[in-house]
């Protein structure tokens, strides 16, 4: 046998560190975007709920629904289905409080799960995109 012929130990423990310090950089630069993704998606859904409320106003003789329930049940349906958040919570409905007015809020409670502090996501929201440190 050929003592010249493999890899030496060194070797292999060498080619080992360059492809784990190239895998941290791939996981460092693209780790922030699973965040930014997560709202941008919660984001869409608010946006296609609150398209679909309105629309249910419209037929409805300018009443908003009670609940996001309303959009899927009846006798015409507005939305497939009212699907969770990103984070898998549902979203939060409050609805209009004068029935002729379209001051109702549709939102997502967020990554943590709590409604009413800084990571909430709205349509109109300026959440921070990147991932806090």
């Amino acid at each position: 046998m050929n003592r010249n012929s493999g890899f030496t130990l060194i070797e292999l423990i060498l080619v080992t560190i360059i492809i784990g310090i190239l895998a941290g950089m791939v996981v460092m630069n693209y780790g922030g975007r699973v965040r930014e993704t997560q709202i941008r998606a919660a984001k869409g859904d608010i946006a296609t709920y609150s398209n679909a409320v309105d629309l249910y106003a419209l037929d409805h003789n300018d009443k908003y629904p009670a609940s996001l329930e309303d959009l899927v049940s009846g006798e015409r349906r507005y939305v497939r289905e009212i699907r969770p958040d990103p984070w898998g919570n549902p979203y939060i409905y409050k609805p209009a409080t004068d029935p002729l007015k379209a001051d109702y809020q549709i939102f997502s409670a967020g990554p943590d799960g709590v409604p009413g502090n800084e990571d909430d996501v709205t349509s109109s929201s300026k959440t921070e995109l990147t991932s806090k440190k």
